[in-house]
């Protein structure tokens, strides 16, 4: 037994009605039921409910898949972080971590909602088999209804009793229906000649009555009749061919077909749904509503057969006096048709721009009778609103509307008089009747209808008439209304160029247009009028779409334009390739312009101001300055700067990072100003706070520029009547910040005289400044324009060494300040004695650099101090000066001695500010320098013995040519530190002079000792003190010079200062109190000379003889002239070699015998 829809009883009771007697035995139940009612359990019910699963899954499922999910994954991790570092094994396993444990979170809130899932489960079974039971209910009502839709068709035709009465009688049919006989029966068909002369006697009818009796309307009076038709004509309406129905004049006119005169324009995409000639439904619908119009007073066809109790409809009648235009009807009716079928292609057009990008900015909406289609462009959103808060007070005010206008076409009937018509309002056909033509109408129906008679229809003419009214505050501005004016003409509907878009985007052209001139308006009178009222300034432009430019700065203009689609203001350049940056900027500008139009002028304000900063900030890029646009001041330092300033660009300064050029930004030009800076260290924010203001004259810079400099009111050609204040051009600003490198660099200059206490002046540029001789490189347009620094010899020159040799006006100029490079400074200093640099070293050239710190103009003897450290220039030139004024002293003292001290041989061979080099004897010379001047020793000289070149350079005699006097170098060198530096000179010639008989003979004893094997050391003990050390090292021989030009050859074992009854230097007891101990005991080392009195007596004996010189013999050596020091130097040295030779000969013997004996 199968089980019942709703379980396997019904209504508690067997088989549905309670009085069964069967015994069942449900499934899962060995219960039996017998005769009465069964209340099934809870159990058995829940038993028969339908189970669904849909949308769950085991739960043992999902954990063994997150089990294994977590498995997996960390298998993965042991097999990959082994090559991790330990930083990033640490971060991968936290957030493997982190991402587990919210996934255990889940599973445990899942295992939580499951000890529901049979509740839900039962609630789902219930939710089946009450929908199950609802489908049950729903097809039992669809089988009654079925079975009463189908039991309705199923009857019995009625009886043909004719048909059954005609085979009683006759035994055959006596009558076929019709439909047969026409099936069965062909016609006869009329042949060309016939049809050809019905046509042609068609068409007299035809004319006839057209001619005679037919009003025809006179927008309809150009026809020609052909194949038995007539075809009429309306100009851009539509061309529709008639035929009559027979040759009686009572018989009606039926309409054959019609062309509407249009031309679709713009896109013709989907146009293949609007043909000329309507076909299909659309052309039986005009074909039924035609003949209707043309039959309109027509009385009905009589049928043949007229069922019973069928009355014919009354048909409208004539009054008496009227007579039927059926021709003006059929016209009133194709007018409309064909000027609503314009009207549906507009819309259609209009909502295909919809379609392709218009949707969120034009509306299109039809009128309930399709008479009237309004379009509105420009739609904004309404702003957002939170709910329980009001909009802004400013966005109140300046409430903007939610679209830019409205054009409407409408089908209406014509005006009359044309000067009637709205301004703003256009008519696709005019009323075409003129008072001749309206002469003509009455003329005809006179003649075809009489002096009584009139016809039933008139012509309605109707036209599409286009009304424009522009939104007054669209984009924040109000136009007027002579401003927003169309001519009708522009605003008429052609119907050979169906565009609905050309006349929107000539409506929006002319609304574009209006709005532009009125913000045009708004710069030139407005608040802003100082900046854009400027001839070309703001200006329309005239070819292309609308467009207004408006001059920003230099070459920089700004286009401003009204998408014709959105009604969004759009921002961009002039298109040039330097602007290519510009573009993301000019959108930004125009996202928050578009959100309130009205503060347009605002918005170029701005982004004038950011044109200005970022053209300065290019050309300062250009020349590689590093600028920035803000800097951390507070509102009452940048009010410093003046209440004119918009914005400003400070131009950090290399040489010095704590100025800044600042290019301050007004309304009309830039100004200049080089400002100092300090750190604020207590403030949060390390503010910087504006220490000091030097406003610059660039008028007063440029005057003293080059010609390749532009002035500030240089206009290029092409730019007459355009402002030009912001024509930043990169020489100007190289220009000025080079000016302000040569302010910083003269304050640093003056800095150093006030802390040295020096007083200076400044030189007034007007006069020109003269670089010194050999600067002609450093060049700058600005060294006019520079005021120059004159400082008094006295003062900075005070305690310095041959401070009298300077004139007492010496020029202190900055240079190179204009460059890349680190600045300079160069201090000209005019000399009062001129010594003229000689040798060759000094050249030719009347301008000499012995070194890379000087310049020496020996025309103007004008020595020029060049520092590379602007910041040490006052020590470098007292330096420098300290060694150019020696040199100076020293070669105009050594001119000098060949006339004063009667030393011919001594004459000056080179000198070049640095070095002095003269020779004291015929070929003897030395080279003096000066090193370390502003020490507190007092600086040291440096000396170099030489001889001068043989010009044969034979090198046997070169190195024969060797100044011995090189060897006396370090005590020399004292000789010029202590006293005047003449006087001091002095003394070194003289001691040079003096001492260079004992220095040559020393060399020529040297050489013969070498040559003979011997080991003699000759060496200087002090400046006037020579030794001769013999090999032995116990005997020596010295040569001092004395006052006077007087040398002493003596025994060095002895002293010039030893006093009277002393004990004799080398025995045991002697003891010189005078000395120290280190010198008493060198002094012990060296042993008497045997028999050095015989043998200087022996000396002065043979060299006084012989010899010009003065010889004396004194107790402890010989004493003579410097003349004479060479004959007895080396007499003497040669007899005591011999006594010394011979002295230990017999010491060596005996010392034999001791060693014979000994073995």
């Amino acid at each position: 037994m199968d089980h019942l829809p709703n379980g396997n009883f019904m209504n508690g009771a067997h088989n549905g009605n309670g009085n069964g007697n069967i015994s069942h035995k449900p499934e899962g139940n060995h219960l039996a039921y017998v005769n009465g009612v069964h209340e099934p359990s809870l159990d058995e019910l829940e038993q028969q409910l339908p189970v669904v699963h849909d949308g769950q899954i085991p739960l043992g499922e999902l954990v063994s898949r997150m089990a294994q999910n977590f498995y997996a994954e960390l298998t993965e991790l042991a097999e990959t972080m082994p090559n991790m570092s330990d930083v990033q094994r640490k971060r991968v396993l936290a957030e493997w971590v982190v991402k587990t444990k919210k996934q255990v979170v889940k599973l445990y809130a899942v295992v939580r909602w499951s000890r529901d899932a049979d509740v839900v489960q039962k609630a789902m079974n219930m939710t089946a088999f009450l929908m199950d039971q609802n489908q049950q209910f729903v097809d039992a009502m669809n089988g009654l209804l079925y079975a009463k839709e189908s039991l309705d068709p199923a009857r019995l035709r009625n009886h043909d009793l004719l048909t059954s009465l005609d085979v009683l009688t006759t035994g055959s049919y006596l009558r076929l229906p019709t439909a047969i006989k026409k099936l069965v029966i062909p016609q006869v068909l009329l042949t060309d000649a016939e049809v050809a002369q019905t046509l042609t006697d068609m068409e007299d009818v035809i004319r006839y009555r057209l001619r005679m009796s037919e009003v025809v309307p006179l927008e309809m009076n150009r026809y020609n009749i052909a194949d038995g038709r007539a075809f009429f004509t309306a100009h851009e309406l539509f061309t529709t061919s008639l035929c009559l129905r027979g040759a009686q004049s009572d018989d009606g006119w039926f309409f054959v077909d019609v062309e509407f005169l249009f031309t679709v324009g713009g896109d013709p995409t989907g146009m293949e749904d609007f043909p000329r000639k309507p076909s299909g439904i659309m052309k039986r619908h005009i074909t039924e509503e035609a003949n209707l119009r043309l039959g309109f007073y027509l009385p009905e066809p009589q049928e043949d057969n007229p069922p019973p109790d069928f009355q014919v409809p009354s048909r409208p009648k004539l009054p008496d006096g009227v007579v039927d235009a059926p021709l003006v009807r059929l016209f009133n009716f194709l007018q409309m048709m064909s000027l609503s079928y314009q009207l549906e292609i507009l819309w259609y057009q209009a909502e295909r721009m919809r379609s392709l990008g218009w949707s969120d900015y034009l509306t299109v909406e039809m009128s309930n009778n399709r008479r009237t289609l309004i379009l509105s462009y420009w739609i904004r959103k309404p702003p957002p609103r939170i709910p329980g808060k009001p909009p802004p007070q400013q966005q109140s005010r300046n409430k903007i509307p939610l679209l830019g206008g409205t054009l409407s076409i409408s089908i209406v009937p014509a005006q009359p008089p044309p000067t009637s018509i709205h301004p703003h309002r256009s008519t696709a056909h005019p009323p075409i009747r003129s008072p001749r033509s309206d002469i003509l109408a009455q003329l005809q129906e006179r003649a075809k209808l009489g002096e009584k008679t009139r016809p039933s229809d008139v012509v309605e003419n109707m036209c599409l008439e286009v009304k424009w009214e522009p939104q007054q505050g669209a984009l924040g501005v109000t136009i007027p209304e002579a401003a927003a004016h169309i001519s009708p003409n522009e605003l008429k509907i052609n119907p050979r160029d169906l565009d609905v878009e050309k006349l929107l985007q000539k409506v929006i052209s002319q609304h574009t247009d209006a709005i532009l001139y009125m913000f045009q308006l708004q710069l030139q009178q407005g608040p802003y009028r100082n900046i854009f009222s400027h001839p070309g300034a703001v200006v329309l432009l005239a070819n292309g779409p609308p467009a207004m430019q408006a001059h920003l700065c230099a070459d920089e203009v700004v286009i401003v334009t009204i998408d014709p689609r959105t009604g969004r203001l759009n921002l961009r350049d002039a298109g040039d390739l330097a602007a290519a940056g510009r573009g993301p900027r000019f959108s930004a500008f125009a996202d928050k312009l578009n959100e309130n139009p009205g503060v347009l002028a605002d918005a170029l304000v701005r982004l004038r101001l950011n044109a200005i900063t970022d053209m300065a900030e290019q050309r300062a890029n250009y020349l590689g300055l590093q600028c920035h646009k803000f800097r951390n001041f507070g509102r009452e330092e940048l009010q410093k700067l003046g209440p004119q300033a918009r914005g400003m660009l400070y131009i950090q300064l290399a040489t010095s990072p704590n100025h800044y050029l600042v290019l301050v930004i007004t309304d009309e030009e830039f100004r200049y100003a080089l400002i100092s800076t300090k750190t604020l260290g207590d403030s949060m924010y390390t503010n910087l706070v504006m220490e000091d203001i030097a406003w610059l004259d660039v008028a007063r810079i440029q005057e003293d520029g080059s010609e390749s400099f532009s002035s500030p009111n240089h206009r290029p050609s092409g730019e007459i009547g355009l402002p030009s204040s912001f024509r930043l051009e990169s020489q100007l600003l190289r220009k000025l910040y080079a000016y302000c490198c040569a302010r910083i660099a003269y304050t640093s200059v003056e800095r150093q005289l006030k802390n040295h206490n020096i007083p200076f002046t400044r030189v007034d540029p007007s006069a020109g400044v003269i670089l010194p001789a050999g600067m002609d490189h450093l060049q700058s347009a600005l060294l006019r324009a520079i005021p120059a620094l004159c400082v008094q010899s006295s003062d900075i020159l005070s305690g310095a060494p041959a401070a009298e040799a300077a004139m007492p006006n010496i020029r202190v100029i900055p240079l190179n300040w204009w460059s890349e490079s680190q600045a300079q400074v160069v201090t000209c200093v005019k000399l009062k004695y001129v010594q003229q640099p000689i040798g060759k070293r000094a050249g030719s050239s009347a301008i000499i650099r012995p070194s890379k710190r000087i310049i020496y103009d020996t025309t103007e003897a004008v020595v020029s101090f060049l520092s590379e450290d602007i910041d040490q220039c006052v020590d470098e030139f007292l330096e420098e000066w300290a060694k150019v004024s020696k040199m100076v002293v020293i070669a105009r003292e050594v001119g000098l001695m060949a006339a004063d001290k009667h030393w011919a041989e001594v004459r000056l061979l080179s000198f070049d500010l640095q070095t002095v080099e003269f020779a004291y004897a015929s070929d003897y010379s030395v080279s003096i320098t000066c090193t370390d001047q502003l020490s507190p020793t007092g600086g040291n000289y440096e000396l170099r013995f030489s001889r001068p070149r043989n010009e044969s350079g034979n090198t046997t005699e070169e190195r024969s040519r060797y100044n011995p006097h090189a060897e006396v170098e370090p005590f020399l060198r004292n000789v010029l530190r202590y006293g005047r530096l003449a006087s001091s000179l002095h003394r070194l010639v003289s001691l040079l002079r003096d001492t260079l008989p004992i220095v040559l003979e020393l060399q020529a004893i040297q050489k013969r000792a070498s040559e003979a094997g011997e080991a003699v050391d000759t060496f200087a003990k002090a400046a006037g003190w020579f030794r001769v050390l013999y090999g032995d090292l116990r005997h020596a021989l010295d040569f001092r010079l004395l006052s006077g030009a007087r040398v002493a050859v003596l025994d060095a074992s002895h002293s010039l200062f030893q006093a009277e009854n002393t004990v004799p230097r080398g025995s045991s007891r002697y003891s010189d109190t005078r000395f120290s101990t280190a010198i008493r005991e060198n002094m012990a080392v060296i042993q008497p000379i045997p028999n050095f009195n015989t043998i200087v007596q022996d000396i002065v004996k043979e060299v006084g003889s012989r010899s010009t010189g003065k010889v004396f013999s004194v107790d402890i050596g010989i004493l003579c002239d410097a003349s004479a020091v060479r004959a007895v130097g080396g007499a003497l040295y040669d007899r005591i070699a011999k006594e010394l030779r011979d002295a230990a000969a017999p010491a060596a013997s005996s010392s034999q015998d001791v060693k014979m004996s000994s073995s």
